[in-house]
């Protein structure tokens, strides 16, 4: 019986030196070095998971875009590479910086760059349009199919990013030449007696980026009219709606979050296209991608360039940041 209470003696003296378990483990982590506290988040998986796209983005979006940056402010030179340096060594250890901002107001100056801007802002705004005109009654379809028809009709839309983009775009030339399919086509029906100018021109644009770009429109809508409460539907019809009207009141309204996501997928790559307005589009089919692209290989005014690239990219940053909080909104109403 002693023997029974020594012990208990000696384990609640154990308690009492030793503390609390859990006391202990806290008191640890406070006392731990800031050499301590940094390994653990430097090591921890949460760490771990964000490393590499945070690597992913500093090399192929942050390492670029610094370099572009830089050219925007130096001088145009007969040599190679063709720019200026904008920093020199002076006495001492501190570089003098001796870049300029004139490839920046030269894009205000200039009317070119001002009618490429315009013009690719209308030639992206109106396909966007179409897109959403066009996509839009797709996603619907396929978002009320039946389920086992669903995979089949999202096969036919994902189906030609199996081809490359570029072939795609030089099949349009033969589709819309003068002696292509629809001109022939129109004669032998005795439509048109001349081929009509389909190609070369702000038509065959139009048709070149909505083509490729309406997959980008449709399926950000299917997923979100795929994921649409049916019984909202239900419940406007018992109250007496109309199918267009429970359309315009119920389901529009829900839509709008993959409306504004497929619109900024569509118009974001079309004000900057480069490969469908010099294929497909005439002389006077001016946008900003072949503006650049000229700067860059022609003219080999890599300063300019940069400028045009650099002014295009902060055009484009707010649409990307008015989707951001229109996206942020939604899901924390959604919440």
């Amino acid at each position: 019986m002693a023997l029974l209470v020594a012990r208990r003696r000696r384990g609640a003296d154990g308690v009492s030196a030793g503390g609390d378990p859990l006391t202990l483990a806290a008191g640890s982590r406070r006392g731990a070095g800031p050499f301590v506290r940094l390994r653990r988040r430097l090591f921890s998986a949460r760490t771990v998971l964000l490393l590499p796209p945070f690597l992913w983005l500093l090399l192929f979006f942050l390492a670029p875009f610094g370099i572009v940056l830089k050219l925007s402010f130096s001088e145009a030179a007969i040599a190679m590479p063709p720019y200026l340096p904008i920093f020199e060594w002076a006495e001492g250890l501190v570089p003098r910086f001796t870049g300029t901002l004139y490839n920046f107001s030269f894009l205000f100056t200039d009317d070119l760059y001002i009618v490429a801007y315009l013009n690719s802002i209308k030639i992206a705004l109106v396909s966007t349009i179409a897109c959403l005109l066009i996509g839009y009654p797709m996603a619907y379809g396929i978002a009320r199919a039946p389920g086992a028809w669903r995979n089949a009709l999202l096969m036919l839309v994902i189906l030609p990013f199996w081809t490359s983009f570029l072939i795609r775009v030089y099949a349009w030339i033969g589709i819309l030449k003068n002696n292509g399919l629809i001109n022939n086509l129109l004669i032998s029906l005795g439509v048109i007696d001349q081929p009509i100018q389909l190609l070369h021109n702000d038509f065959s644009v139009y048709v070149g980026i909505i083509y490729s770009y309406l997959p980008f429109m449709i399926l950000p809508l299917y997923a979100n009219l795929a994921k649409m409460d049916e019984s909202l539907l239900e419940a406007a019809a018992d109250l007496g709606c109309r199918p267009w009207k429970t359309f315009w009141a119920v389901t529009l309204p829900l839509s709008l979050p993959g409306i504004v996501a497929g619109s900024m997928l569509v118009f974001i790559p079309a004000v900057g296209e480069f490969v469908i307005p010099e294929l497909l589009g005439g002389p006077d089919t001016l946008m900003i991608g072949r503006v650049l692209w000229n700067e860059f290989f022609q003219n080999r005014d890599w300063p300019v360039a940069s400028a045009v690239a650099i002014a295009m990219l902060l055009f484009l940053v707010v649409p990307i940041v008015l989707f951001q909080h229109y996206q942020g909104k939604d899901q924390e109403a959604g919440r």
